[in-house]
């Protein structure tokens, strides 16, 4: 395993992560480990930027599913400063993954996050 695939999985963890914080102080944590200061997270049913807008935005997504949690989907795949990987939210309970998708992400030259682009392929009707 290179160096680089290294950094491009070692984001990814971090990114899931912060996606499965349930905790307040927790995802603070984890989203300022995951993101810069200033990074940015886009999907079709948010923009936002910074750590507090995304923290909001994890918040936001436990509320709608609650006892979900976001797994990768695939192997993550980068080059230059660019990863990209597929994710689904599994219900814990039963075992159902009823949202799934891929994220494009660039990172900083420490491996923090700069921008998400994400992107939904699965999605339950009314959500």
């Amino acid at each position: 395993m290179s160096v680089n695939t290294d950094r491009y999985e070692t984001a990814a963890a971090r990114y899931f992560e912060a996606w499965n914080a349930t905790e307040p102080e927790a995802l603070k944590k984890a989203v300022a480990a995951a993101w810069t200061a200033d990074g940015g997270y886009t999907d079709p049913l948010a923009e936002v930027r910074g750590h507090e807008g995304i923290a909001a935005v994890i918040a936001a997504v436990h509320e709608q599913f609650p006892g979900f949690v976001f797994r990768p989907l695939g192997a993550v795949d980068g080059h230059h400063d660019t990863a990209r990987f597929g994710w689904e939210l599994v219900n814990e309970a039963e075992g159902s993954a009823p949202v799934a998708g891929f994220d494009v992400v660039t990172l900083d030259g420490e491996g923090r996050i700069r921008q998400v682009l994400g992107f939904l392929d699965r999605v339950p009707a009314g959500a």
